[in-house]
């Protein structure tokens, strides 16, 4: 059988993905750049978990080019040791183990030299995670909590504010779990992340939307206060329904002004179900904290007018296909797709368990909260307005 030519790319090359991939392209699209099939670049971004190594750069204090050149005319002039090194302003035994390091067999030869010394110099910079066992460990913990690796950074500086041994970026976390240095972290903690995917997604990667249908009456979101806009007053959510396999689903609430999260289950998805469910559910908040709901232009809103008159809380819809206008509830719905992956049948959760889940998310410390939690920010709201 013929053996398939291995697929060389340039370092240009290799950059183009890069810069696309931070995009969020898809690998498809970036192999036709190519004329490849997209398993080639994978090939090249896995080997990265998808994290784009840093660029990288020869130290100043490095022979360059210009120098090595310099040094192989004198070899071949027969100028002595101590003539290059003095002509170079460079140590003599600078000039003496360059040569002894990067000569050949035909001898001192500059851009052979430059070339070894370039590949010599790959040596990775030792990770702070293998360095310092304790917050490795600390750092493995909160991540089997299901907390982010950016919650994890955040949590980590508030906690330590004095003590930089225990600051450790976002970035440092996700290359230990995705390039897995030795040491660092396990690899099975992957699977407690958000996202399990094997390499590491651009934010800008794009999620299919779809229009759910038409529903009469509706207020749009552009006719919402500027007070629940700016959140600059607690009680303003926003909602929408997380599916499952067999037409099960639950109802996902999040307050606006602390991202407190609350889970509602609904047997089915006819209007009239999940309007009864959201009813009595509204019930158990006070006014102050329930004055208005943002939903997406599903059916299962079909019955706002009703819910509205029964609650007094009043409904406002987004754009059709504009679902980042209730950005707060899809980024939890990603969240809930760690405890509740795509075709799991949600109709075996009980409410409790659903308050369980909502108690793990509302317990982790949120970047947009300062890395307070959505939990005592909502504590403080209900204190302020009781």
């Amino acid at each position: 059988m013929k053996q398939r030519r291995r697929i060389f790319y340039s370092e240009k090359q290799k950059a183009l993905m890069w810069e696309r991939w931070r995009k969020g392209e898809s690998l498809q699209r970036i192999a036709q750049l190519f004329d490849r099939n997209h398993s080639s670049v994978q090939g090249i971004l896995a080997e990265t978990g998808g994290i784009q190594p840093p660029q990288r750069h020869r130290s100043r204090l490095a022979l360059t080019l210009a120098e090595r050149e310099e040094i192989s005319r004198a070899l071949v002039a027969d100028d002595s040791i101590q003539s290059i090194a003095m002509r170079l302003d460079r140590a003599p035994s600078t000039i003496c183990r360059e040569i002894k390091r990067n000569s050949g067999p035909d001898g001192y030869r500059a851009s052979h030299a430059d070339q070894l010394a370039w590949d010599r110099a790959q040596r990775p910079k030792a990770c702070k995670l293998v360095e310092h066992r304790t917050l490795a460990h600390i750092v493995a913990g909160k991540l089997q909590l299901q907390w982010s690796p950016q919650q994890i950074a955040g949590w980590l500086k508030r906690a330590y504010p004095d003590n930089e041994d225990y600051h450790v970026s976002h970035e440092t976390i996700y290359r230990s779990l995705f390039i897995q240095a030795r040491g660092a972290l396990k690899k099975e903690l992957l699977e407690h992340l958000r996202r399990t995917r094997a390499m590491r997604r651009s934010r800008h990667h794009t999620q299919k939307t779809d229009d759910h249908g038409r529903i009469r009456d509706t207020v749009s979101i552009s006719e919402r206060p500027a007070t629940v806009e700016d959140r600059a007053v607690p009680g303003h959510w926003e909602g929408d329904l997380l599916c499952g396999s067999g037409s099960s689903q639950i109802a996902t609430l999040v307050e606006r002004q602390t991202r407190y999260v609350m889970l509602v289950k609904i047997a089915s998805k006819d209007s009239e179900t999940v309007i009864n469910a959201l009813i009595k559910h509204a019930g158990k908040l006070p006014q102050e904290l329930y004055k208005s709901l943002t939903w997406d232009r599903g059916t299962e809103m079909a019955g706002h007018k009703r819910f509205t008159v029964a609650t007094d809380i009043q409904v406002y819809f987004c754009d059709p296909q504009h679902p980042w206008q209730r950005g707060s509830n899809e980024n939890t719905n990603g969240l809930l797709r760690q405890y509740f992956p795509k075709g799991t049948d949600l109709s075996v959760y009980s409410q409790a368990k659903l308050n369980a889940v909502a108690r793990r998310l509302n317990e982790r410390p949120r970047k947009t909260l300062d890395y307070e939690t959505p939990a005592e920010r909502f504590q403080q709201t209900i204190a302020s307005t009781g």
